[in-house]
């Protein structure tokens, strides 16, 4: 029976182990993996088409480690476990509570791992979250003693007696590694990326497809871990001294929304001389309730933002020129990831292709298109199941329901499977009129260069100037090799001839000559990229394992149980399978 509030008898004495749902994922197979729905979320939703331009990237499971950031009892983490690393795991240690984090469409993996715990550690506690938390009567499916929905870390405090509304701590861990683009590996340097910063889970606009809006209460519910922006410039300061970062991206539905917290902010970073960049996730109409000199006073120089659709239903976007807006803010170095849905009420066969060129025509630096797609726990979801237009699960695997294949409903307008073809489509396009988006990211990144690397505030001052030194090598190389590939497509080759020649207007002789020679390595290992991919290359996660200071104070005082060997775990930075296991000691 799922008791609403459990508490645990051992206390902060109890022994957790928190985990993922392990992989391999890039490929398709009985537990539900998918090759379509690898765990890259910009390869697999934003740049899906691009071949070796697509950026290849992976993130941590960043909810388990806020959790156990938050933890006094000894914890170990296992992040992209394999079932083998797994179940070793279990064998090795002995815990007493076992958390499993997962989505709807891992729900075999998360079956079979509650199966696994049950077997191995038959006396623990054993406790399911993630979005998988919202399908309904979820513990009629699985073995699992509570499922948890909404605030884990209130939850878990309150399992080990401890202080329910204490601060909540936040990791200090960057926003992804085993970053690679044009067959190049970039370095996992915390300075020369983005930390992770969740200031609120939820999104008070509750649209009625957002399954986080959903898991956290719905339209006008959302959950502050930081109120203020006193509170948020603070974690944010720590964060910079411990991993000596200069850029945050932001894990919150729409950051901006909150006006008073973000202007606080501001005023901090200014009487501090803070010139921090921020990666945002916002919509339109709230980032035009700011002024550009605020947004550029924040930093706010990456921005991922909603473009429902020409004619949606959706409001927020009522009346507002999104086309005209988003080449403002790339003129000012803001670069803009859009979103658009593919198969919205009104989507038709005979429209689709006017829907595709009203997206491609914004000509962001990246976009994302998913497919409508009602997910379990949404208002979307619920309209389905009502209407009887849902898909049993015996009619369409739940494996399949992720957003880049089918719809897992009828659709009143779109048709026998017709849905991944337009998908397909829509990258394509986007990819064939607008180019890599790489080089619409270099491209912007000049603009706002050139536009600020001057500016009086020596605080906005440094923040594009770091962008210098990559636009006059990297960048300018980048571009060179692109332009060199692209040969034969008159269409893309005179987009990127023109970059290359602002390049040098730019930044004169020395870089012409610097493009060139970077550029030669970086076509050649574009090239090799592409014939790896050609023959099936596909890219894994490498498994992690943390434990934090009291799990690594048990682990000093107690030998290993004599019934089992521990694995040996080797220090690896690699990114091709089979991933091996990459131990964290984190402090």
């Amino acid at each position: 029976m799922n008791r609403p509030y459990p508490v645990h008898p051992l206390g902060t004495r109890a022994r957790v182990l928190l985990s993922s749902v392990y992989g391999p994922y890039a490929r398709d197979d009985e537990d539900g993996s998918r090759a379509i729905n690898p765990m890259e979320l910009y390869h697999n939703q934003v740049t899906r088409t691009q071949g070796a331009f697509s950026l290849r990237m992976f993130h941590r499971s960043f909810g388990l480690m806020l959790l156990q950031a938050n933890m006094d009892a000894p914890c170990t983490l296992i992040d992209f476990p394999t079932l083998e690393s797994f179940t070793a795991q279990l064998k090795a240690e002995r815990y007493d509570v076992v958390g499993i984090s997962s989505i709807n469409t891992n729900l075999e993996k998360t079956r079979r791992m509650c199966d696994l715990v049950r077997k191995h550690q038959p006396l623990a506690m054993l406790v399911v979250g993630g979005h998988i938390a919202n399908r309904d009567r979820i513990m009629e499916t699985l073995d699992a003693d509570h499922v948890v929905r909404g605030d884990g870390v209130r939850w878990f405090r309150r399992l080990l007696g401890q202080d329910e509304d204490a601060p909540v701590k936040h990791p200090a861990v960057i926003s992804g590694f085993g970053t690679r683009i044009m067959g190049i590996k970039l370095p996992d340097n915390p300075s020369g990326t983005a930390a992770i910063l969740i200031p609120s889970v939820g999104c008070p606009m509750g649209c009625n497809f957002c399954s986080t809006s959903a898991m956290f209460g719905g339209k006008g519910q959302f959950l502050n871990f930081y109120e203020t922006g006193d509170e948020l410039f603070n974690v944010m300061d720590g964060i910079e001294s411990e991993l000596k970062v200069s850029s945050f991206f932001i894990l919150d539905e729409n950051f901006l929304l909150q006006r008073q917290r973000a202007l606080r902010l501001l005023e901090l970073m200014e009487q501090k001389g803070k010139s921090w960049s921020l990666y945002v996730f916002s919509s339109i109409r709230v980032l035009k309730s700011y002024s550009i000199e605020q947004l550029i006073g924040l930093g706010v120089s990456w921005i991922w933002t909603g473009l429902e659709g020409e004619d949606s239903q959706y409001g927020k976007l009522k009346n507002v020129d999104t086309r005209a807006y988003v080449r403002q803010l790339q003129s000012h170095g803001m670069r803009v990831l859009g979103s658009s849905i593919i198969g919205l009420e009104n989507h038709t066969p005979e429209n689709i292709d006017q829907v595709i060129d009203h997206a491609v025509g914004h000509d962001t630096d990246f976009h994302q298109f998913m497919l409508y797609t009602p997910v379990p726990g949404t208002p979307l979801h619920r309209e389905h199941l009502q209407n009887g237009t849902l898909l049993s699960e015996t009619e369409f695997p739940v494996a399949d329901a992720h957003g880049q294949f089918r719809f897992n409903y009828r659709h009143p307008g779109i048709r026998d499977g017709q849905e991944e073809q337009f998908l397909v489509q829509a990258f394509q396009r986007d990819y064939e009129v607008n180019g890599p988006s790489l080089a619409r990211l270099i491209r912007t990144t000049l603009e706002g260069w050139q536009r600020y690397h001057k500016h009086p505030d020596p605080r906005i001052r440094r923040n594009y100037s770091r962008d210098g030194m990559l636009l006059r090598t990297s960048y300018a190389g980048a571009v060179w090799a692109m332009h060199r590939h692209m040969r034969g497509n008159d269409h893309l080759e005179k987009k990127l001839e023109d970059l290359l020649k602002r390049f040098c207007r730019q930044f004169g002789w020395t870089t012409r000559v610097m493009a060139a020679a970077v550029g030669r390595y970086i076509l050649f290992m574009l090239r090799r990229e592409e014939k790896r991919l050609a023959s099936g290359w596909t890219y894994e996660p490498n498994t992690v394992v943390e434990k934090n200071d009291a799990a690594l104070a048990l682990e000093k005082d107690a030998p290993a149980p004599s019934h089992t060997a521990k694995p040996k775990v080797p220090w690896v930075t690699g990114e091709l399978v089979p991933a091996p296991v990459h131990v964290v000691k984190r402090r």
